[in-house]
């Protein structure tokens, strides 16, 4: 066929262009050779092996982000600092360190410039006021670019070096890997054993179940992240929060240290507060103890009242004084005080929500490029300039 389209031609090829839904066949010629043979074509003399794509959905290019919330920490900042950035070098991709300054009011937040200078790793946030660990910890998470992120307080007693450890579990498929504190050194046995007896009495009410001895300190890959941003209540129980998500998640043994410098800052009363949130955003069984509790005192109530109409009518005894009644309805009276406000914590978290308010406010910026795509109730009022 070819020879027949062009005679005493040496040689020819024949291809199909596609042109909408028809085409063209196209013959080449030995006219067509040369004119192509006058043609440079660009050649390599380089010997070595052309460098492969990058693939951003390449796992073994994941990046990592290390949440730091940090309230008064002035103290621990160099330290910290000096520790992550040797964790980041060890890494085996890109990662960022987010340090969350949450309101302090010391020089925590300079002493966080100091270390941004120096390495531009490091992005700092800054906070408008005082907002607590668990929403300075959803901040720092929020503003995170990382396939895996992790997050741990900032006093050193969750050592940084663990998180080597956590993204090598992660590698192996798991969404959620939390640290199981082993010991715990530097805290009270009254702490020890109150922190105990908590979560094992949490499990046993709450609709989820939230691993014993386990903290804030944390790998969260980031398709797990996307589930928890979209979590946005106003009184948070963050480790209840990743469990709720579930997905496929373990846990790393590791010993927890004494404090590097300053004193805690959870006292008894924000750790009640803290237990408080918990069961109240997990649990409805305070309110069913309070129905519960109320059925009994009004069946006992109504008894006591039945024996003593009996007494009264059979004329056992007489009943002169004013003390019982005084004993019944005191008692009576603080049960139903004790009902209200296990009412009133949810009634306050109802309130809480319907407000809608901002979980926090961020005043200052520092180290992050471009526009920050924040989840629902965040405020970002001051960016300061990316460094150049």
């Amino acid at each position: 066929m070819c020879a027949n389209r062009h005679a005493g031609s040496v040689a020819c090829i024949a291809y199909y262009t596609a042109s909408g839904g028809g085409g063209f066949v196209r013959f080449l010629t030995a006219q067509d050779f040369l004119a192509a043979a006058t043609y440079s074509f660009p050649v390599s003399l380089s010997t070595e092996d052309p460098a492969p794509a990058m693939n951003a959905d390449d796992p073994l290019m994941a990046t990592y982000s290390l949440v730091v919330p940090a309230y008064n920490e002035e103290g621990v900042i160099p330290e910290l600092a000096s520790r992550l950035i040797k964790v980041m070098d060890a890494l085996d991709g890109d990662a960022e360190a987010i340090l969350v300054d949450d309101g302090s009011r010391d020089r925590t937040y300079e002493a966080m410039l100091e270390v941004a200078k120096n390495d531009s790793r490091f992005r700092l946030v800054r906070l408008s006021r005082n907002f607590g660990h668990q929403i300075a910890l959803t901040a720092g998470v929020d503003v995170s670019a990382g396939d895996a992120v992790i997050v741990m307080d900032a006093d050193l007693q969750d050592p940084p070096e663990v998180v080597l450890e956590l993204v090598e579990r992660w590698r192996e498929g798991y969404d959620v890997v939390y640290a199981v504190r082993e010991a715990r050194s530097g805290e009270t046995r009254f702490k020890r054993l109150t922190a105990s007896a908590f979560y094992r009495a949490f499990n046993r009410i709450a609709e989820i179940k939230v691993p014993l001895d386990v903290g804030d300190f944390r790998l969260v890959d980031r398709g797990a992240l996307e589930v928890f941003s979209q979590m946005r209540e106003s009184n948070r129980f963050v480790r209840g929060m990743f469990s709720w998500i579930g997905l496929r998640q373990t846990g790393v043994r590791y010993t927890r240290q004494q404090r590097f410098a300053g004193e805690s800052h959870y006292s008894l009363h924000t750790m009640l507060g803290f237990a408080a949130s918990g069961v109240v955003g997990f649990s409805q069984a305070p309110l069913r103890l309070a129905l519960n509790l109320g059925f009994v005192v009004s069946a006992a109530s109504f008894a006591y009242g039945v024996w003593s109409l009996i007494v009264k009518l059979a004329g056992f005894y007489h009943v002169p004084g004013w003390t019982s009644i005084v004993v019944v309805v005191t008692f009576i009276g603080g049960i139903q005080l004790v009902v209200l406000g296990v009412i009133g914590q949810y009634i306050g978290d109802i309130h809480a929500e319907i407000k809608q308010r901002p979980l926090y406010v961020i005043g200052e910026l520092e180290g992050f490029d471009g526009a920050l795509s924040l989840p629902p109730r965040a405020v970002v009022v001051n960016r300061r300039t990316p460094r150049r």
